[in-house]
């Protein structure tokens, strides 16, 4: 890593028989304006389409809400990669597309997954590293993600992987 650089951290958890999975993007010492700008617009994107997310809502109606919201930046989400149901197995049903889709389905209480936008400067398109994890744009130019597991409550939403009242403030909330 250099100064300047963002960095994702994706981490999973197994315990009790369930899966839980989380990532955010962290910056590397003095990050430039764009670089900031593309990490908290992020942020704000994965933050309204979890406050979209409600008992009876489309899954596909996420995928509208982050595109409308990083568009007038002039930014891309990766499509290939997407949220996914989470639980006694950890990629499962529903597929949570991060841009406009048709995916079939409807938020019901106590259905579990990640939302999960993969957003980025240039091209949408990622080149996938030999280690079967690892991705990058295809035109080099830099991305930022942010995810959660979720529940659908009664009420609305809960993110099981949330901060907590210790986590370090982001960058912008100092």
């Amino acid at each position: 890593l250099r100064d300047g650089d963002i960095v994702n951290i994706d981490i999973t958890c197994y315990y009790g028989g369930y899966h839980g999975d989380c990532s955010e993007t962290f910056l590397v010492g003095e990050v430039d304006e764009a670089g900031r700008q593309l990490v908290k617009v992020t942020h704000d994107a994965w933050q309204a389409a979890i406050a979209y997310c409600a008992p009876g809502k489309e899954y596909k109606g996420i995928g509208a809400i982050i595109e409308d919201y990083i568009a007038p930046h002039g930014y891309s989400t990766v499509r290939e990669f997407c949220g996914h149901g989470v639980g006694s197995v950890f990629h499962e049903t529903p597929n949570v597309i991060h841009a406009r889709n048709n995916e079939p389905g409807t938020m019901q209480v106590g259905h579990t997954f990640t939302i999960e936008p993969m957003i980025c400067e240039g091209v949408e398109k990622h080149i996938l590293w030999r280690d079967g994890w690892t991705a990058t744009t295809k035109d080099g130019k830099r991305s930022a993600q942010f995810e959660h597991t979720l529940l659908v409550t009664p009420d609305g939403i809960e993110a099981l992987t949330a901060r907590t009242e210790n986590s370090t403030p982001f960058w912008w909330e100092k």
